[in-house]
């Protein structure tokens, strides 16, 4: 499982460079000669740059060079960054607003995990995790939508654990556990929401992590030390950050970066660990079944 958003390795950066470079040349419609000719280069020294058997990058000017001319990134020549646009344009395009639909279905986010796929997702739920989510969860939360809502949104959530059910998939899911308890005794969003419901939804999320773990692994933190909007990252290649009916899409490598640190701190100080979850849930749905009964 690859999980690393740093520096490829040297002869790795070398690969990635002649590969971009060639994805570069051939969207330019530019070729090697004249492309050698305006920096200034002979035709044989680009070749030779460009040769699969030449496991070196070229001199920093040279490299900086073809960045400029091709117009192009030079973090993504370099394989430093998801994004090809180079100065202001990469400026503008690292951080992106995608509008979130007014639905429970989101296709866009289904593709960023297919394009993440061999990677860990990193993953802060607005409320609970999407596909673990039972019909009488998603029934309550889109209620006030559409009759058809509900089917959809279980279609979605079916489609999110049948990717995490792919042998390889890596995923942490960290949650806030004052919101786990909030569930669990039918506060805030949730008054309304059987007994019966909040306790299957409890024994739903065991199961599922009883079955998935490790390759699922969810997490709780204390809301009174750390706090986290809802986000998502996708292994290296971006992290979108949820903002209500809206995306915060960010794509360079120092962005995804610093998020990935921030869910990982969550990890780190999470009150209740991977392994201790279903005890934890367990716990609580005990409390609450007897809590009902007094």
């Amino acid at each position: 499982m690859v999980d690393s958003t740093s520096t490829p390795p040297k002869g790795e950066t070398a690969r990635i460079f002649r590969e971009r470079m060639a994805q570069a040349l051939e969207a330019a419609g530019v070729g090697r000669g004249e492309l050698a000719a305006r920096i200034g280069i002979d035709r044989s020294t680009l070749s030779q740059i460009l040769s699969p058997a030449n496991d070196r990058l070229p001199r920093a000017d040279t490299v900086a060079a073809l960045a400029s001319e091709l117009q192009i990134s030079l973090d993504w020549l370099l394989g430093l960054s998801q994004e090809q646009r180079r100065g202001a344009s990469i400026l503008l395009e690292s951080l992106q607003f995608r509008p979130s639909p007014n639905t429970p279905v989101d296709e866009g986010l289904q593709r960023w995990c297919d394009e993440a796929r061999g990677y860990k997702i990193r993953y802060v739920p607005a409320t609970l995790p999407d596909l673990a989510k039972t019909r009488a969860v998603m029934a309550h939360e889109y209620q006030d939508y559409v009759s058809r809502e509900t089917e959809e949104a279980l279609t979605s959530a079916q489609e999110k654990l049948a990717y995490t059910r792919q042998p390889e998939t890596d995923m942490e899911i960290c949650l806030r556990i004052q919101d786990m308890r909030g569930f669990a005794f039918g506060e805030g969003i949730w008054q309304g929401l059987s007994l019966d419901a909040r306790v299957q939804q409890l024994s739903r999320l065991i199961a599922l992590h009883d079955e998935l773990y490790p390759s699922l692994r969810m997490f709780f933190y204390d809301g009174r030390t750390h706090y986290s909007v809802p986000y998502t990252v996708f292994g290296p290649v971006r992290a979108a950050v949820y903002v209500g009916q809206m995306y915060f899409v960010f794509n360079t490598k120092e962005h995804i970066r610093v998020l990935t640190r921030h869910f990982d701190d969550l990890v780190r100080a999470a009150v209740v660990q991977a392994n201790d979850t279903p005890r934890m849930l367990a716990a609580l749905r005990d409390e609450v079944t007897k809590a009902a009964k007094r």
